[in-house]
């Protein structure tokens, strides 16, 4: 009941007009407010600012500069190997395994549709029947920059706008066909191990996502699918390069086709992870 209420709530809730308030105060640039803020946020979530390319909170101009921070250098442990599948992002595996035919799990009891996922490009949905997926949880306190999980170049793009329900554990496990429901961006790589999809997961306070080929793109109630192709432009990432990232925090989702990936044995649901952290390797070596 009391779960019921919370989502009936959260239903309701203006969470675009939300999500564009946190957008402009993330951006508030006086000294007095952007420190009050990132010192709270620091204690409230335990960020641990040793890892901080700059560790004093002077350095930022604003919030959302705070959020996005880099990482010093050498902080992860990077095995740039084309054998392998490495994490993109710092966070937690919310659920990895097979596509079963054209259904991913969200949690337990609640699965959702390739189709839905993919902004019901059926053509691109086939092309992952029964491959691999792994989806990746972005907490509130970890690193919200986004990098290659393998070399790739950028066939195609799509933006889907959506909903903005939250997509912490609670969420996902109440809330049925989230990760479809969602804003989200879909990004298609050709890569040596067939097609790979590198999907960016909306939620409530995103206040917007940012790719490093398109910039910024920001939260919109249309309900316009935008689609970019890229056949003609060279837009090549190598593995570890920055992908994008996160104004506040979310999910990522990455796809491949079947018979392409083995996962690691010890990569399992809730395992905390590191960005540039070895996920799995090509099913043939």
């Amino acid at each position: 009941m009391l779960n019921y209420i919370k989502f009936t709530f959260l239903r309701f809730l203006p969470k675009h007009g939300l999500s564009k308030l946190i957008y402009h105060l993330s951006r508030i640039k006086l000294k007095l407010f952007k420190n009050f803020i990132i010192n709270i946020f620091i204690k409230i979530y335990n960020v641990d600012m040793d890892e901080a390319e700059y560790e004093n909170i002077q350095d930022y101009e604003s919030f959302n500069d705070f959020f996005t921070r880099n990482l010093k250098k050498n902080v992860r442990k990077w095995t740039l190997d084309s054998r392998f599948i490495l994490s993109p992002v710092d966070g937690q595996i919310s659920q990895i395994g097979d596509i079963d035919n054209n259904d991913l799990i969200q949690a337990k009891n609640y699965k959702y549709s390739l189709d839905g996922l993919l902004g019901a490009e059926k053509d691109l949905a086939y092309e992952f029947k029964n491959g691999s997926f792994v989806t990746l949880y972005l907490s509130p306190r970890d690193y919200h920059r986004i990098h290659m999980p393998i070399t790739g170049r950028l066939i195609k793009s799509i933006y889907v706008p959506g909903n903005l329900y939250p997509v912490n554990k609670s969420s996902v496990e109440n809330v049925k066909r989230l990760f479809s429901r969602n804003e989200r961006l879909i990004s298609i790589f050709e890569t040596k191990l067939g097609l790979m999809a590198q999907i960016m997961i909306g939620a409530i306070f995103v206040g917007s996502m940012e790719t490093v080929w398109a910039g910024e793109i920001k939260s919109t109630n249309k309900d316009k699918i935008l689609m970019n192709e890229y056949l003609r432009e060279s837009i090549k990432l190598n593995q570890g390069e920055e992908f994008g990232h996160f104004n506040m925090g979310s999910t990522v989702i990455l796809l491949f086709q079947k018979d392409k990936v083995l996962w690691g044995r010890d990569i399992k649901n809730d395992t905390l992870i590191n960005v540039g952290q070895i996920l799995g390797n090509k099913e043939n070596g």
